[in-house]
C-alpha cells in the first residue's frame, strides 16, 4: 500500500481541513501530521480505498478506511477522543484520580 499521492490527498481535502484544525497536530507536510515531535497520522492509498495510519492508542499505527464520507467523520471522531485523552488537562485528571483511590 503506497503514501497517498496527490490526487488522492485531493479527495480528503475536507479531512484535511479538519485535521488541520486540531490545535495539537502540526502538519510537516502535506496529509502528514505529528504531535510534537512523533509522527501521529499520514494516509495510504489502494485500489480498496484510502486509508489513514494513526497512533491513536499508543505507539504503534493502526490502520482505518477513510474512502467515504461516514468513515472520515468515525475517524475524526476518534482522533479527537485520543488528543483528547492525551491532553494536559486529561492526564492531570487520571493522575489525580489515581491518586485519591490510594493503595
Amino acid at each position: 500500500m503506497k503514501h497517498a499521492g496527490p490526487q488522492a490527498l485531493d479527495q480528503l481535502d475536507d479531512l484535511l481541513a479538519k485535521l488541520r484544525g486540531q490545535q495539537a497536530l502540526v502538519e510537516k507536510k502535506r496529509g502528514t501530521f505529528y504531535r510534537k515531535s512523533s509522527a501521529f497520522l499520514h494516509f495510504h492509498e489502494d485500489p480498496d480505498g484510502l486509508f489513514a495510519d494513526a497512533k491513536l492508542a499508543g505507539k504503534d499505527f493502526e490502520r482505518f478506511r477513510v474512502s467515504t464520507a461516514k468513515e472520515r467523520s468515525a475517524f475524526l471522531r476518534r482522533v479527537a477522543h485520543a488528543l483528547a485523552a492525551a491532553s494536559p488537562a486529561a492526564l492531570r485528571s487520571a493522575r489525580s484520580r489515581d491518586t485519591r483511590r490510594g493503595p
